[in-house]
């Protein structure tokens, strides 16, 4: 693998920036709920340092293995996401894989509107634009999960 470049030791004001963003788009908002947008950003994103970061902390804040496992199937899970979790995956999908024929759709954002007011609909999108830019930190440095 090539040379790995560590964020918080060669850009520290940019990491430091990053932790304050985060700390900010969590406030507010369920950590189950926060913690299952993560995960799901991070699947599609393939970022095995933030997956790892984020089963664990979602079992921590009392999530399921179920529900953890079955996270990459969850339109095919039926009922064991509630309506609103399932309208913050299809945002957090919706947002994170942005391309010319996939967009965030007057319905997706509808439907995220009918189970978030406003303020915790903008927690909601700047948490997953936050996992986004943190997924992609990890990925392009090349930083590899500790699972020992």
């Amino acid at each position: 693998m090539t040379n790995r470049i560590d964020i918080a030791k060669k850009a520290p004001k940019v990491y430091r920036a990053m932790i304050a963003l985060d700390a900010a788009a969590r406030e507010g908002l369920d950590e189950q709920l926060a913690e299952l947008v993560r995960i799901r950003a991070s699947q599609l994103n393939h970022c095995a340092y933030c997956l790892n970061m984020h089963t664990v902390d979602a079992r921590k804040a009392g999530e399921t293995e179920a529900r953890i496992y079955l996270l990459s199937a969850w339109e095919e899970a039926g009922d064991l996401y509630t309506a609103k979790e399932r309208a913050a995956l299809r945002l957090t999908e919706a947002i994170t894989v942005l391309s010319s024929h996939e967009y965030v759709s007057d319905e997706v954002y509808e439907q995220a509107a009918e189970h978030f007011g406003e303020e915790e609909l903008a927690q909601l999108i700047a948490l997953i634009f936050t996992i986004n830019a943190w997924n992609r930190i990890a990925v392009s440095t090349r930083k590899a999960p500790d699972v020992r």
